[in-house]
């Protein structure tokens, strides 16, 4: 039976609210009945996220970086973690920012928690199995990151991030659940963040050749959004603490030359695919074993990816149209002051 701790009358902290993930939490937990304060500091996430929450009367957007403490006025019944860039060139484009958003971070939003004894939620990610020599992979898999490699400051920052929840949980501090999430798309991706959905959508909309890296035979496993945020949802609610980390993602299995495929498909490009290096430490496989979350949440993703992408290229259709609209009136102005 589940507690509803993010039902009618209670209030939620969204750390990263305005993002990708956050955003759409936001919207879930605000039609559940909560109140939610979305905290972001900008960087990755976007006002435009959330900017059609503005004026929900329970709805209250702070800016703020973790990586500074802060403290919230009020009572807080729930905290989610979902403050941290997520895609390879984000989160190294400030590897440190990237590392101290996960370490100092995790702490000073699981200290929030536990003066408010609100239960906490640590999105942690697929990453902490690194490039994985076990397939699919469990949540008992201990991984196989390298700890000095380019994508460290994200891999060992989530990892540092699992060990101080699972401190505060041992020493009965926070009530603290970890979801590792895998790859997760649709609707309000940024266009320009570099993960392999969005870049593939983007390119080919536009007609740009489609870039995959190395032979496009790594697999990625692709959850769509709505079914990453109830399965989020699911473990804050879970009556009893789980005591561990649970994989948050959908088993289903595609390289990403089969992706690709997909996309051509859907969107009816004559864009050509270019192959260019595989970066240092790419997964080559990447598949969640759920059954644990089946078990212990009752959860597991509804939405297959050629039904997914079909909001998902809506999404950046309409981006991508806009864009176009710009830069042909910027021309129109340009060519006119020199008329």
């Amino acid at each position: 039976m589940m507690d509803q701790v993010t039902a009618a009358g209670e209030t939620a902290l969204v750390a990263g609210g305005a993002g990708f993930l956050g955003s759409h939490l936001c919207d879930a937990l605000l039609a559940r009945g909560a109140s939610v304060i979305c905290l972001d500091n900008l960087l990755t996430g976007s006002a435009d996220n959330v900017a059609h929450l503005q004026n929900h009367s329970r709805f209250r957007f702070l800016q703020h970086d973790i990586c500074q403490p802060l403290k919230i006025s009020g009572k807080l019944d729930v905290v989610f973690n979902l403050a941290c860039a997520a895609s390879p060139p984000r989160y190294q484009a400030d590897p440190f920012h990237t590392m101290m958003t996960s370490v100092a971070g995790t702490l000073n939003l699981l200290q929030l928690a536990e003066a408010h004894e609100a239960r906490f939620l640590q999105a942690s990610t697929s990453e902490v199995y690194g490039d994985p020599d076990r397939h699919p992979q469990s949540e008992d898999y201990n991984g196989n990151v390298n700890c000095t490699g380019p994508r460290a400051c994200y891999d060992e920052g989530k990892r540092a991030a699992e060990a101080l929840c699972f401190d505060m949980l041992r020493a009965n501090r926070a009530d603290v659940r970890v979801a590792r999430i895998f790859n997760t798309y649709g609707p309000r991706m940024d266009p320009e963040d570099g993960r392999i959905v969005s870049n593939l959508v983007v390119q080919a909309l536009r007609g740009e050749p489609m870039t995959i890296y190395g032979t496009g035979e790594q697999t990625r496993s692709f959850c769509y959004v709505s079914d990453l945020i109830a399965g989020l949802i699911a473990l804050v609610d879970v009556a009893g603490n789980p005591g561990v980390p649970v994989n948050v993602g959908n088993p289903g299995e595609f390289t990403i030359n089969e992706l690709a495929e997909l996309v051509v498909a859907k969107t009816g490009t004559k864009s050509a695919v270019v192959f260019q290096p595989l970066p240092k430490d790419d997964p080559t496989r990447r598949k969640p074993d759920i059954s644990r979350a089946k078990a212990l949440l009752g959860w597991e993703p509804r939405v297959p990816l050629r039904e997914g992408l079909d909001t998902t290229i809506t999404h950046f259709r309409k981006i991508v149209a806009a864009q176009n609209r710009s830069g042909a009136s910027q021309k129109a102005s340009s060519l006119s002051a020199v008329v």
